[in-house]
């Protein structure tokens, strides 16, 4: 049996994950209630019933219902930060092509969020997951991605697993083999990254799950590649998801990780032949020499959010801005990356000023995370040589 799956049984036969999906605040949720019906008997569940449980779409969600059942829910916090999108293209909307939108966010993981991170300006109130959940569910619920990223994901299987693929996506984790959120007592199991697509959008052609290697070092980190066929143009197109070690000191570690994705991704991509789009906390700045290895990658990939600055050369001065007992931090640590003869970023999503954030900094009552998400409209470029 699969370790994962052994794990979340586990997890079922305590009791501990029906006891969490069936509580959305005072009442059970409708987002909730046909999985909530399904993990009921959880000492009896079977291989089969929990299989059935994770891709059931039997009964679809309607976006829109779920972001209003949010804002309920959230009505007694302050107002979610205002960000708006802008445009990267100087066409008319007449000529604009059809774009597919891709979000990149580290979520915070809840363990990590409540038991280890020290963040000494946030209430521990504003960081109770039943409503905490609600805020990472707006925000996607606001952006709608085609294809959404995450990381420190540490519940997939009892929140974001049922309620995506409800909306219509295919979903994929992959754990960190040592996660630090099972140092946490009553953790929920470890953290990870996760890859969801819109189905009606793109189809999958292969799925890849990489333990990243640092040398002939396996290393705590991780990436997902999934190649995917667009519906409407039948290109393809490489997305990946990773998440670096942390911390100053461990630069050259960063590197050694960077340079065997990007390995990978190079073998995976036939060396570029199908464009990419790689989504992540690097936790490195701009100056780290990850940084300069991905920027200077055959793969010819270019950081999206630099077209934002004056110069289109320059990064956000944050992606992260956070207090802890060590002192306040405010870096740029996450990014997407493009192949950028194959596509283009026609829009992104702007970044609150340091007024929005607050003197208090991340994450909030209104902001769930300690990193802010990346949001991007992309198109294929209409070059035929590059057709697949």
């Amino acid at each position: 049996m699969d370790a994962q799956l052994t794990y979340t049984m586990g997890l079922l036969e305590q009791g501990y994950l029906s006891a969490r999906v069936c509580s959305m605040g005072n009442s059970t949720s409708r987002l909730y209630s046909a999985l909530a019906k399904t993990l009921s008997s959880s000492a009896a569940v079977s291989q089969e019933l929990l299989e059935a449980s994770q891709h059931d779409q039997s009964e679809p969600l309607d976006p829109k219902e779920l972001l209003d059942e949010c804002q309920v829910a959230l009505q007694d916090r302050p107002a979610r930060l205002h960000r708006d999108f802008f445009s990267l293209r100087s066409e008319s909307s007449s000529q604009q092509p059809r774009t597919f939108r891709v979000m990149q966010w580290n979520i915070l993981a809840q363990a990590l969020g409540e038991g280890k991170d020290n963040f000494i300006m946030c209430p521990m109130e504003a960081l109770k997951w039943e409503e905490r959940k609600y805020l990472i569910l707006e925000e996607i619920l606001m952006y709608q991605p085609d294809v959404l990223c995450l990381q420190e994901v540490d519940h997939y299987f009892d929140t974001f697993q049922p309620i995506l693929s409800r909306l219509g996506y295919q979903c994929t984790f992959l754990a960190k083999p040592w996660s630090p959120c099972l140092d946490v007592e009553h953790n929920n199991g470890p953290d990870g990254c996760a890859l969801f697509f819109l189905q009606d959008r793109f189809q999958l052609v292969n799925s890849a799950k990489i333990r990243l290697s640092a040398r002939t070092l396996k290393t705590n980190q991780v990436a997902i590649a999934e190649t995917l066929q667009c519906c409407e143009t039948g290109r393809q197109l490489c997305f990946a998801v990773t998440h670096l070690k942390a911390r100053t000191g461990w630069e050259r570690f960063r590197l050694a990780q960077g340079s065997d994705l990007l390995d990978n991704l190079e073998s995976i991509t036939q060396g570029a032949i199908v464009p990419l789009i790689i989504c992540g906390d690097f936790n490195a700045d701009p100056t780290e020499e990850v940084y300069k290895r991905f920027a200077s990658s055959s793969l010819n990939l270019n950081s999206a959010y630099k077209l934002l600055s004056e110069d289109g050369d320059s990064e956000p001065p944050y992606t992260t801005w956070k207090i802890r007992t060590t002192g306040e931090s405010c870096h740029t640590l996450d990014y997407i990356w493009y192949s950028q003869h194959a596509l283009r970023v026609n829009a992104a999503l702007g970044l609150p000023t340091e007024e929005q954030i607050g003197p208090n900094r991340l994450p909030s009552f209104n902001y769930p995370s300690d990193h802010l998400s990346l949001v991007c409209d992309f198109s294929f470029n209409e070059d035929p040589a590059r057709l697949l």
